[in-house]
């Protein structure tokens, strides 16, 4: 089947859609996607576009198919090939939950999701920890990576996700780099984010330092880690959860903003907007920002996120910075990645763009994922080796 389409824009009529389908296409270079499995679905889903339901139906068909080939792999011994089948399946697994509303529905996908990826990244990865980071009575669910390059205590990186990516995700896609490079990494599920919110019924909240100092804390007392090397980081959404804090745990020595905020209720006014005149013409399901912040409806989750702003925080961040923006983002406006920029205080920062010419111009280089990657692991390798 031919449609009329692109790389980036598999469906030119569904943003929403689109854009679910690019981040899966990200995973390509970790070996955690395979381009010909999704093109079986994206080309399925051409042939029900009208089908709102027919985005998780398809995802989880070759999910489902792939799942199976992993446990007949695992069945004969055959691990690592089962790890890769496992990988797949996990994220394809994710990708379809994505669109699902809240409720038993997603929760069964879900951990359909999280056994599939653990079950791979056990099988791959062998330098990877499943730990529990403790917080507020409760427990955070992370990966630490540890470096197999790495001697003695080493530099670490904190990485916490966005509105609608996990670490599963993101252990891959930034956690491998940096393992190569003598990074340790912990990707975490914070509050409002993967596991956390799904299992542990932790919602966002917008002092994220709390969070991201009970982070600190767990690598800090770790043998292997260098206390005094310890960066945080995070992406799209993550863009105001790590400045905020890199503003008031100031034992962190470096911050990376991958997809920068400054006000997210300034950006959230615009898609909200945007979503009530056609809800596929943005990236996040309706559902998504009430359900991450634990309120019942839209209206109550816009009074909440009029906290969420780095106004009078971003002037705290003392550390180095590095805040990354693609040209084409449509999540995020340019003004926005200037407007942290000029807020921070720290003597060393960097605003980095990524135009169309070099590639990474997409929301977070989802469509060159690597280029935004090996950036930040040279800049920060730059001030931490």
């Amino acid at each position: 089947m031919f449609y009329s389409s692109n790389w980036i824009h598999s469906f030119p009529q569904n943003y929403q859609w689109s854009n679910a389908a690019l981040v899966a296409k990200g995973m390509a270079p970790y070996g955690a996607v395979a381009l010909g499995e999704i093109d079986w679905v994206v080309q399925r889903l051409h042939e029900r576009s009208n089908e709102p339901h027919a985005w998780w139906e398809e995802w989880s068909t070759v999910a489902d198919q792939v799942e199976r080939a992993g446990d007949e792999a695992a069945a004969a011994g055959k691990h690592a090939t089962a790890g890769n089948y496992y990988l797949r399946a996990g994220n394809y697994y994710y990708t379809g939950e994505r669109m699902v509303p809240p409720g038993e529905q997603k929760l069964a996908l879900y951990r359909k999701a999280l056994r599939c990826f653990q079950q791979g990244l056990k099988r791959r990865y062998p330098n990877l920890e499943i730990v529990d980071v403790p917080y507020e009575g409760s427990a955070l669910p992370a990966y630490f990576m540890k470096s197999p390059t790495a001697t003695g205590r080493a530099p670490m990186v904190v990485l916490f996700d966005g509105l609608d990516n996990c670490k599963e995700m993101s252990v891959l896609f930034v956690g491998v780099e940096l393992a190569f490079r003598g990074f340790h990494t912990l990707a975490i599920d914070g509050p409002g984010q993967g596991e956390a919110l799904r299992l542990r019924n932790l919602p966002a909240r917008y002092d994220y330092e709390v969070p991201g100092t009970a982070a600190y804390e767990y690598v800090a007392a770790r043998p292997d880690v260098d206390s005094k090397r310890v960066a945080i980081m995070a992406y799209s959404a993550g863009g105001y959860y790590a400045p905020r804090a890199a503003a008031f745990e100031k034992r962190y020595a470096a911050c990376v903003a991958w997809g920068p905020h400054y006000d997210y209720h300034a950006v959230w006014q615009k898609r909200w907007a945007a979503m009530k005149e056609d809800h596929n013409s943005v990236a996040t399901s309706h559902f998504q920002l009430p359900w991450v912040l634990g309120t019942q409806d839209m209206d109550s989750a816009m009074e909440k996120l009029k906290k969420f702003t780095l106004a009078g925080v971003a002037d705290k961040i003392t550390c180095p910075m590095l805040i990354c923006w693609g040209e084409q983002d449509k999540l995020t406006p340019r003004e926005v990645a200037h407007q942290l920029y000029e807020g921070v205080s720290s003597r060393d920062k960097t605003l980095k763009v990524f135009t169309s010419a070099e590639g990474g111009a997409e929301h977070c280089q989802v469509d060159n994922r690597q280029v935004g990657t090996d950036y930040i692991a040279d800049w920060l390798t730059q001030r931490m080796m």
